[in-house]
């Protein structure tokens, strides 16, 4: 049995004569005949009732009518299915992010977007470090992810979304503070200790941070680790030492701390895009697509 079988006896069956039948499917009526008549045989039930004057349903007809017209239902709803997934209108969208990334607005505007255009895509959005964005991309774990500029395997291409200011972060009781509204330049923090992540925690800051220490002429005093920002700048607050993060973690407002931008050339932190450069899914494209970026 085949699907056009039971299309033709559809048009049959609505329309009560074969020869209406096959003009409305655009076909001649002896061949309509014949596939009604392959169809019984193969059920092995009389599906109308026919005489000279008139075409009518039998029961057999009219109960495989119902199921007929549920089976091509479901059809086209599979039919429909397939198209919208090739379009990333249906399925799932494994998006990794950098802890960083809801405080910029961009970014959340971005999420909002696709699931107002796309209701029926679920967001799968997962923490975790740039680092680990990279591992997931790798092994195809996540279509898409979010984070702070690492070195990429040549699989993975980013496309840059924002750019934002470094901050020194202080106790709002900090010398340091005085005087410095405008901003400070990292070598005024050559003798401070520092509250950082772990140098094997995976954050895309970590080089970043380093490197400008560096080119200020010295080594930062890492004396305290902590693997989450919030714990970062609490530690910052209880008098643990400085650190120095993207502006857009001064929305935490949390109290006692206080910051200051950092006028040092490229104290600046950027916030990529990442894709693998083979990846086909429609649905990561039209994400990448509603944050004006096309990797």
């Amino acid at each position: 049995m085949e699907l056009r079988h039971l299309r033709y006896f559809i048009a049959v069956a609505e329309e009560l004569h074969f020869g209406r039948a096959a003009q409305a499917l655009g076909i001649s009526q002896p061949p309509l005949s014949q596939q009604i008549q392959a169809l019984e045989q193969e059920l092995g039930a009389r599906l109308f009732e026919r005489t000279n004057r008139r075409v009518e349903l039998s029961e057999a007809g009219r109960l495989f009518l119902e199921q007929a017209r549920l089976v091509l239902a479901q059809v086209d709803k599979a039919a429909d299915v397939a198209r919208r997934a090739q379009l990333g209108e249906l399925g799932e969208l494994k998006v990794g992010f950098t802890a960083s990334a809801p405080f910029t607005s961009s970014i959340p505007k971005a999420i909002f977007a696709f699931r107002q255009s796309y209701p029926a895509v679920h967001l799968a959005l997962q923490e975790m470090t740039s680092q680990d964005v990279v591992d997931h991309l790798q092994d195809g774990s996540m279509q898409v992810g979010i984070m702070r500029p690492l070195p990429l395997p040549d699989s993975l291409i980013a496309v840059e979304l924002l750019r934002e200011p470094l901050v020194a972060i202080m106790r709002s009781d900090h010398p340091l503070l005085a005087g410095s509204e405008q901003g400070l330049f990292m070598a005024a923090l050559a003798e401070e200790p520092f509250v950082f992540f772990p140098r094997s925690y995976g954050s895309g800051l970590y080089a970043q941070i380093i490197g400008l220490a560096r080119a200020a002429g010295f080594s930062p005093l890492i004396t305290q680790e902590a693997g989450e920002v919030m714990t970062i700048i609490g530690l910052v607050a209880a008098g643990l030492g400085v650190t120095v993060l993207p502006a857009s973690y001064q929305r935490l407002r949390i109290d006692g701390v206080a910051y200051r931008t950092l006028l040092d050339d490229g104290a600046s932190s950027a916030v990529w895009l990442v894709q693998r450069k083979d990846e086909q899914s429609p649905m990561a494209k039209a994400f990448c697509e509603l944050a004006s970026f096309k990797p």
